[in-house]
């Protein structure tokens, strides 16, 4: 468990009435800075450079960081969804130079914030796979697989499961649902469950496609059994 600031201010303390440096909230011992929110874009018009910014300055601050990425619902229904989060992440990749632990992406539709609304699993893959491609473009396979993609569209116990199971769903960014204890515990173990199972699933599909391709023997694409050709029973 640890301590996430909210926000954070995108240079040092200093003459900033209001606002909250990242330095402070590391020395009250905060190791987390939520930035990037839908709603400090939105009301408090922060552009993707500002982010990008203040991601940069957390880190320095010695800071990780949770960024947020996501359209609003005239972007998607313009078919811009993806080059909307690709502009986001980029703007924030270009300005920093750690990735892995200390950087969090969670991706927030916006249209699905609060509204009781949220995206399919179908459609909140699409998007983390393409945040997973890009990021793989930009600073390697290998890295892009360590960098965490959560998802933060009102997530609810009857979505989680599903949304968990996603092969690019590495964890939640959970709103209005972790005010309500029962509810939020319980999309903590079903997320966990799913993830874990869906983890196994895609581990044991990947040996059997192995060992089929060493051995020749055809894959059964329903199961991922192994099955020996028949003059081998």
């Amino acid at each position: 468990m640890a301590v996430s600031g909210q926000n954070a201010w995108h240079g040092s303390c200093g003459a900033f009435t209001g606002e909250v440096a990242a330095e402070q909230l590391h020395d009250a011992g905060a190791t987390w800075v939520l930035l990037g929110h839908s709603e400090r874009r939105a009301f408090s018009h922060e552009s993707n450079e500002y982010v990008a910014e203040k991601v940069r300055h957390a880190q320095d601050a010695g800071l990780a960081v949770l960024a947020c990425v996501g359209e609003t619902l005239a972007q998607r229904e313009a078919g811009e969804a993806l080059a909307t989060v690709d502009e986001q992440m980029r703007a924030v990749a270009e300005h920093i130079t750690t990735f892995g632990p200390r950087l969090v992406v969670a991706y927030e539709p916006v249209w699905a914030i609060g509204t009781g609304k949220t995206a399919s699993p179908a459609e909140v893959q699409a998007v983390h796979a393409e945040l997973r491609r890009w990021l793989g473009d930009f600073i390697g396979e290998h890295a892009a697989a360590g960098v965490r993609l959560v998802y933060g569209g009102s997530v609810t116990p009857a979505n989680a499961a599903q949304l968990a199971a996603q092969p690019d769903v590495d964890g939640f960014l959970v709103g209005g649902a972790s005010l309500r204890p029962a509810d939020f515990v319980d999309i903590i173990w079903k997320g966990v469950k799913a993830h874990t199972e869906a983890a196994a699933e895609r581990a044991e599909r990947r040996r059997c496609l192995a060992a089929a391709s060493l051995l020749g023997w055809p894959v059964s694409c329903k199961t991922y059994h192994c099955q020996p050709p028949e003059s081998l029973l």
